[in-house]
């Protein structure tokens, strides 16, 4: 089995045993974590730990209603940690009480200014893609994306491997407290995701850390799709699926709403902009939460197209990697990084870049910005264990990039 610089752990059993050895492996990352949202919940909203405590009580029912398990394999978590279940509620909402604190200085007539600087830090940047057969060159199915968000938590990233039979397989990368976000399942089903923005006040759905494993849990494409259609969330956020069959397809999705985008000639990148349409809702006011998702998305796409004439899958990778290690509009680029100019805890930059090859079932990250950290093979293939309907398509040996 590889090793790799990132931190990985493998959890099983029941859903309280899951959590409890989680928790237990990254108890010392999960501290770490609070600690940040502790001092940067206070610098950038005013909010304590405490009142964000406080809010995070009234979602525990919701969440619970909805997904008991992930409820209870929370519950685990904050045993192994030690910490308390509203401290990992906390972690597991981070981006909807940034929002809601943005919108309730909309109310109290902040300038609008800072509650949209506010609205953008609650929302992950992010560069996601999918390149199916058609593009790819050496015939291989991979999905993908830069990781973008506060600089500081990238020492509290980890990768989880969630074997949860009979649920499929699961290996997740995750800021440490978390119970779901990217990743892959052993029915071939890869999750890469992205902020979106946009004000949607009135309505109060699921976190976004819930709604992705769930969605992740499915073993057929068709269930994965329903989860994120039928589940209102509270706030907006882009999904882009990709199955290993070579199907993908991306998802806008708000409180009020979905709209979507499929490949164009085996590719599709998406950023953190509306691009299948501008939701109704937001017609004739609506500002992208990060403007350079402008620039991002065709940048990423004009490196990825490069993929298509690989003659093989190192070279395939390489080009992938050097595509997402982009740097027009520095630092705000495809491989984000911090802007001095802002506050240490609000400057931004790629945690983690990742590539999961659906063919094999390898699954490749970066332990920080691509530009200066290689692709590292995680020790688990994505295929392997309960839930997978599949086998890998190609046994070649990946010593080449441990």
């Amino acid at each position: 089995m590889t090793s790799t610089s990132i931190r990985t752990l493998e959890v099983s059993g029941t859903p309280f045993e899951r959590g409890t050895q989680y928790g237990e492996g990254a108890a010392d990352l999960i501290d770490q974590a609070v600690g940040y949202y502790e001092e940067a919940f206070g610098q950038q909203a005013g909010l304590t730990w405490t009142a964000a405590r406080e809010h995070a009580t009234a979602w525990i029912a919701r969440c619970r209603d909805a997904a008991p398990d992930l409820v209870t394999e929370l519950e685990g978590l904050a045993a192994g940690s030690g910490r308390d279940l509203l401290d990992l509620m906390v972690l597991n909402l981070r981006g909807e009480i940034i929002y809601d604190q943005a919108s309730s200085k909309r109310a109290t007539g902040t300038p609008a200014s800072d509650a949209e600087e506010d609205e953008r830090d609650a929302s992950d940047g992010c560069t996601s893609f999918s390149i199916t057969a058609d593009a790819s060159g050496d015939g291989h199915v991979y999905a993908g994306q830069n990781w973008d968000w506060r600089t500081l938590t990238q020492p509290t990233v980890v990768v989880v491997r969630v074997v949860q039979d009979p649920l499929p397989t699961l290996i997740m990368q995750l800021e440490a407290g978390q119970i779901g976000r990217h990743g892959v399942n052993s029915a071939g089903l890869a999750l890469n995701a992205n902020g979106l923005g946009g004000r949607f006040d009135r309505t109060v759905g699921l976190p976004q850390t819930f709604i992705r494993r769930m969605t992740l849990n499915q073993s057929e494409l068709p269930d994965a799709i329903n989860t994120l259609v039928r589940t209102t969330p509270h706030i907006s956020s882009n999904a882009l699926l990709t199955d290993r069959s070579g199907f993908s397809i991306d998802l806008e999705i708000t409180p009020a709403g979905v709209d979507w985008v499929y490949p164009d000639a085996g590719l599709l990148v998406h950023g953190n902009h509306y691009q299948a349409s501008v939701p109704p809702q937001l017609a004739g006011r609506y500002r992208p939460v990060s403007a350079d998702s402008l620039f991002r998305v065709p940048r990423a796409r004009q490196g990825l197209e490069h993929v298509r004439s690989a003659t093989g899958r190192d070279e395939a990778l390489a080009r992938i990697h050097a595509a997402m290690s982009d740097h027009l509009g520095y630092p705000e680029s495809v491989c984000t990084h911090p802007d001095e100019r802002r506050p240490a805890v609000r400057q931004w930059s790629t945690l983690l870049s990742s590539c999961v090859d659906l063919t094999t079932g390898d699954y490749f990250v970066t332990n920080g910005t691509p530009c200066d950290h290689p692709y590292e093979i995680l020790p688990w293939n994505v295929f392997d264990g309960p839930g997978s309907r599949h086998t890998p398509l190609l046994t070649t040996p990946m010593e080449a990039h441990r």
